[in-house]
């Protein structure tokens, strides 16, 4: 008897692998080299780690679907890299932390995409004792119901076309409580075991997940959101044009989970294998603490 979850049978491509631990890299995943016009999808694309993957993904040749809030910003954003990169780059804003604006970039991905990048996100600047109801809602909205959404949107007509590839922009801060009172890092725990598991329902049908999971990383985020970094160490900002190409080198190597920088990289070891009450202990970022 099939599983209640499994693909239907004809969606498996002639020689697939049916085991996970065979798929190697993705020599289907769209590179540079591929012939043809290629589309990616990326939100949040007027700053930050989003507008890195529209300048490294117009600079592959990609054409680019860009979603964000700003109207005005994105058609600029949009006009800047055609003239530069002579991709097509069109600007669809919406608001995806409402219903109508998942629906209008739904709308788009089920014609079919060959990349998305669900790189839209927030955090809360306060304790989940102090937050209100409405505040966690529309937090769980972006990062959560979101990236659901539009996951689940891409990922049928990729799976029907036997190729694709969907980035779903994490934090490294999901693998620990670092922010305690803080309810940034569970959405993004989510992220990371969502991710996980679609990518390997669907990896043997041509698509490829990643989960990226920066550190850090010098955007208008935290200044967005009210938080203070002025006592941050230098050596802990990442470049968000670096995150990107780390992301879309990862992706082209078949893994699933992509930390830039090794000093993320043993961050994140650390999280994942120290034991509870060590890492407890050395939780220090406070934006979730009840006095604020």
């Amino acid at each position: 008897m099939a599983r209640p979850d499994a693909l239907p049978a004809d969606a498996v491509p002639p020689g697939s692998a049916t085991d996970d631990s065979a798929a190697g890299p993705a020599a289907d995943i769209p590179t540079a080299d591929a012939p043809g016009r290629r589309l990616a999808v990326v939100t949040g694309a007027t700053a930050g780690i989003g507008a890195a993957f529209a300048r490294a993904l117009a600079g592959q040749g990609y054409d680019l679907l860009l979603v964000a809030r700003d109207a005005a910003r994105l058609a600029a954003v949009a006009q800047e890299l055609t003239a530069r990169h002579g991709v097509r780059a069109e600007p669809l804003p919406a608001d995806l932390s409402t219903t109508a604006g998942c629906v209008l970039v739904e709308q788009r991905l089920a014609a079919g995409v060959d990349l998305l990048v669900n790189n839209a996100g927030r955090s809360l600047h306060t304790s989940f004792v102090r937050a209100t109801v409405e505040q966690e809602e529309q937090l769980l909205a972006l990062n959560v119901h979101a990236v659901m959404r539009l996951t689940k949107a891409a990922v049928v007509p990729m799976v029907a076309a036997r190729r694709g590839a969907i980035i779903n922009v994490s934090s490294a801060s999901a693998f620990a409580t670092m922010m305690p009172g803080s309810t940034y890092p569970a959405t993004k725990a989510w992220v990371n075991a969502f991710t996980e598991s679609v990518a390997l329902s669907v990896r043997p049908f041509g698509v490829r997940l990643l989960t990226l999971c920066p550190g850090y990383t010098r955007t208008e985020f935290h200044d967005r959101q009210g938080i203070d970094t002025s006592k941050m160490p230098g050596f802990l900002w990442l470049d968000a044009d670096d995150v990107a190409r780390t992301a879309l080198r990862d992706l082209r190597k078949g893994r699933l989970l992509s930390v830039p920088a090794w000093r993320y990289k043993a961050a994140v070891f650390a999280m994942r294998h120290a034991p509870r009450a060590l890492v407890q202990r050395a939780a220090r970022d406070g934006r979730g603490r009840i006095g604020r």
